[in-house]
């Protein structure tokens, strides 16, 4: 027995290298290259976009709406580097038939709404809570992963759902430590709750892009994640600008800018920033769903949590209590189970 242990240990660590080797050599360096830079835009786009959001409500910003427009303002950024790309290639954009147009619309209004809860929950709570809970979209990923794309579900995954779970109960347990003292116990719930949806409906739209991905644009080349990514902003624009005008957020700007502390050059430099690490955070993700799938991109957006939550608690002072602190690494044992289950080759 004593024997054995070894041996079966060695024999895992043989297979996942000859595992790794093999999809590594299935793939240009060209592919790997831009997961690497797709992931590094998720990895550091996402932290900062977060951030910002929260630097705008701890300083005198107090719109949802302007935070959910901030989210999906940056679509021309995507359109000044496609259209070059057009010509320069020498391609055709996609043809645009009833059905993509329509899962465009359906994505554009799903990612218009998911932006708001995400405002609610950064209006409401610490930005390192608010990462902590938005790591649950790891869970719904993997479920809608599941029912939708057809990704595998094993003991493992399981597992790290369980895991997960437990963790962001016991931040729900001990919201009294971590809650801003100009925040009620209501507005505590709300942003708690509207994070959690925000994080379900994340990981839906992983899934549906990956369908889209899979069934109507095909993995022809990389120009349909721009292409995507600039119509779902498009139509998130459209959505979210129409719910900034109604309510009557959009005039409110600049009187809003005017008492934002650090004045208005700070402000606009809130809203710029923001609308462009959105957008790269989005892209990156867009992108990994592409070049690798639903699964990757859950990871990654869960493993951004610990980078915001040492973010916000360096910048912004955010309370770390000792719960917090092993809700994260209960997290971090979570992300593991989920990365094993996913990736685990079978060893015979």
């Amino acid at each position: 027995m004593d024997e054995a242990s070894p041996k079966s240990v060695w024999r895992h660590v043989s297979a996942y290298r000859t595992n790794l080797c093999e999809l590594y050599y299935s793939k240009p360096v060209s592919h790997w290259v831009l997961l690497f830079l797709s992931s590094m835009g998720m990895l550091v786009a996402f932290p900062a976009s977060s951030l910002l959001s929260r630097i705008y409500f701890a300083n005198g910003g107090k719109s949802k709406w302007v935070v959910s427009w901030i989210s999906v303002a940056g679509w021309p950024l995507v359109a000044i580097v496609l259209i070059p790309l057009y010509f320069f290639l020498k391609v055709f954009p996609t043809r645009l038939d009833l059905k993509l147009t329509s899962s465009y619309v359906v994505l554009g209004f799903l990612t218009s709404a998911d932006n708001l809860m995400y405002a609610y929950a950064y209006a409401y709570l610490p930005a390192s809570t608010a990462a902590l809970l938005a790591s649950t979209s790891l869970v719904f990923s993997a479920l809608f992963g599941y029912l939708l794309v057809k990704n595998t579900m094993n003991l493992s995954i399981i597992n790290s759902i369980v895991i997960i779970t437990a963790a962001m109960t016991i931040i729900a347990l001990d919201s009294s430590s971590d809650r801003y003292g100009y925040i009620t116990d209501r507005q505590y719930v709300v942003g708690f709750v509207w994070d959690i949806l925000g994080s379900a409906l994340h990981g839906l739209i992983f899934a549906l892009s990956e369908i889209v991905f899979v069934k109507l644009l095909g993995k022809r080349s990389f120009l349909v994640v721009l292409e995507q990514q600039l119509m779902v902003s498009l139509f998130g624009f459209i959505f979210t600008t129409t719910g900034l005008v109604v309510s009557e957020d959009f005039h409110g700007m600049k009187s809003e800018a005017t008492t934002f502390k650090g004045g208005e050059s700070a402000y606009y430099s809130v809203v710029i920033w923001g609308i462009i690490t959105f957008q790269l955070g989005v892209l990156g993700a867009t992108a990994v769903v592409f070049l690798s799938s639903t699964v990757m991109a859950g990871v990654l957006n869960a493993v951004r949590v610990p980078i915001t939550g040492i973010a916000a608690v360096i910048l912004f002072h955010d309370p770390m209590s000792g719960f917090k602190i092993l809700s994260l690494i209960i997290t971090f044992w979570g992300f593991g189970s989920y990365i094993y289950g996913s990736y685990s080759p079978a060893v015979s």
